[in-house]
């Protein structure tokens, strides 16, 4: 596989899984509607949590890529 045929394929699978990502928070955001749900503070800050744990996770896979990783510790 070429260089830009692994080009072609990263942009072409990376906006299908964005689209996804933010359709399905699109959904998720739906259950705000008070009117239609109850949920409590609590429960909230348990979903985003986890949410902004993977993200951050996911991210450091891409920051990481191709890079070494030297730790240093006293």
């Amino acid at each position: 596989m070429t260089s830009s045929d692994k080009r072609d394929r990263f942009k072409r699978l990376a906006t299908l899984r964005t689209k996804n990502v933010l359709r399905a928070l699109k959904v998720l955001g739906n259950c705000a509607n008070s009117n239609a749900y109850e949920y409590s503070a609590k429960e909230i800050e348990l979903i985003f949590g986890v949410i902004e744990k993977q993200l951050r996770s996911v991210k450091g896979k891409f920051q990481a890529a191709g890079e070494d990783k030297i730790e240093f510790k006293l």
